[in-house]
């Protein structure tokens, strides 16, 4: 059987997801960097906006609002789809991402400096860095630009934690 495929309603989000086998991908800069680039592309041609993100070596993690006309599922498909095709272009290296992705809509403005503060935090917690500053990786380290939180009316009331296969 089939399973149902289930769409996210709108609003903000906590999403992880990781490299395939959990390789170590991030430790490269160059692919650090192209995935930034990839990440702010589709930020500036409005399909999401970004409020915090981290890129550990094995894993990401994103705050973002997809536009309205963009679905959560849609939006993790550029990301992750986009990254995977220009990877696979300049590095012609095989698969990138494992399938699937978690994610948490966000509440309100407790939950989402909650979610932000373990995004910013987790290099630290990783023993990586000692301040979330330090992590070049990251939205906490200075220059990069983030969009402002949409309005709290946006969030829902009560948790959703999904999995998506």
């Amino acid at each position: 059987m089939k399973p149902i495929c289930q769409f996210s309603p709108r609003g903000t989000y906590f999403v992880t997801f990781s490299t395939w086998q959990r390789r170590e991908l991030f430790v490269v800069e160059a692919y650090v960097r192209l995935f930034l680039k990839t990440l702010y592309g589709y930020k500036r041609e409005g399909r999401f906006q970004s409020h915090a993100f981290v890129l550990m070596p094995e894993h990401v993690h994103l705050l973002i609002t997809p536009a309205p006309t963009i679905t959560l599922e849609r939006a993790l498909q550029l990301i992750k789809g986009g990254y995977s095709h220009a990877f696979g272009i300049a590095f012609r290296r095989g698969e990138v991402w494992q399938r699937g992705f978690t994610d948490h809509r966000i509440r309100d403005a407790e939950d989402f400096a909650h979610h932000r503060n373990y995004i910013h935090r987790n290099p630290v917690e990783r023993h990586l860095v000692g301040t979330p500053a330090d992590y070049r990786f990251c939205s906490a380290f200075p220059g990069y630009k983030l969009d402002p939180w949409p309005p709290a009316a946006e969030a829902v009331s009560s948790p959703v934690l999904v999995r998506h296969e």
